[in-house]
């Protein structure tokens, strides 16, 4: 499978705003794709960017050298392995020695887990969330932070460059996930601590763009100023000059900081920004921010702040 897997065929599972972008450019770039979803508008929209469908996943993991899997969570990951309610599992489905790649984002214990019995049960495995949001999808130019054996990681490589500009081998299994979550919590943590930087800058009197100017060019530099600032003006591409429409939506924000969470609870991590993060972008998201990007944490805390 290793010579072929690059060329052979890919079921893709997993057909959302990020997995069905990410599947066209696969077709584009002349792979053999078969893709499934359970939900309709997504197989329609596949469908429209010229995605093959198969009827249930494992119909489409049958004859696949790879099988592709962009999910929500862990559980959705580990139930498609081993199937659930009496039902078989793709693993028992695949052909011998098929290619497990996993690009949903999911705990570090969840990642080892399905790598584990993956290999237990004849295959291959490696994990690789990724980083750069729907526009990064649609344009190929997604990071993939990649957790695989060596061998591995040079087999699903050149299938990651067809949909990303920066492929990471992190280390072996589970490690591409943990890169992942480690990078999202310091992205969380920077864009509150800009975010509340702007806010106070406005009751200082200080203009937006003043401030950009000073902190873009000295210590307070981060990507959650200069690529994704939360304030419109400054960054003419940034969410804030569209409403906050993601971008990287809230929910999903919400989502990763708790995955960071749970990382640091079971290592004993003793961590006070992340967990605190967390819990201001569950409530952000809980109180209407699950579909807003972000950076939209800044209208929270202007609106909670003293006039």
């Amino acid at each position: 499978m290793s010579e072929n897997a690059a060329s052979g065929t890919i079921a893709f599972l997993g057909l959302g705003h990020m997995g069905g972008p990410m599947a066209a450019n696969l077709i584009k770039a002349g792979h053999s794709v078969v893709g499934y979803d359970p939900v309709p508008a997504a197989v329609e929209a596949a469908k429209a960017h010229g995605v093959p469908m198969a009827g249930s996943a494992a119909e489409a993991v049958a004859s696949a050298a790879v099988v592709l899997t962009m999910l929500p969570s862990g559980q959705h990951v580990l139930d498609l392995y081993r199937g659930v309610d009496g039902a078989g599992g793709l693993l028992s489905v695949a052909a011998p020695d098929t290619m497990f790649l996993d690009c949903s984002t999911i705990n570090v214990d969840e990642a080892r887990e399905a790598a584990a019995i993956a290999l237990e049960a004849g295959h291959r495995s490696v994990d690789a969330p990724v980083s750069g949001g729907v526009v990064g999808a649609e344009a190929g130019t997604l990071t993939f932070m990649v957790g695989a054996l060596p061998e591995d990681f040079e087999t699903v490589k050149p299938i990651l460059e067809l949909m990303g500009k920066r492929i990471v081998h992190c280390g072996e299994h589970g490690a591409g996930q943990a890169a992942k979550v480690c990078n999202n919590m310091i992205l969380g943590v920077s864009m509150i601590a800009v975010s509340e930087a702007f806010v106070l800058g406005e009751k200082l009197g200080l203009t937006h763009q003043a401030l950009f100017d000073v902190a873009a060019h000295a210590s307070g530099q981060c990507w959650a100023l200069t690529t994704n600032c939360p304030v419109p003006g400054p960054v003419p591409t940034s969410p804030a000059n569209r409403d906050y429409q993601p971008g990287f939506a809230g929910a999903l924000m919400a989502k990763d900081l708790r995955l960071a969470v749970n990382a640091l609870e079971s290592t004993g991590v003793a961590a006070q920004m992340g967990p605190l993060a967390s819990q201001i972008y569950d409530a952000f998201a809980a109180e209407g921010g699950a579909g807003r990007d972000f950076s939209g944490i800044i209208t929270d805390i202007r609106d909670k702040s003293a006039t």
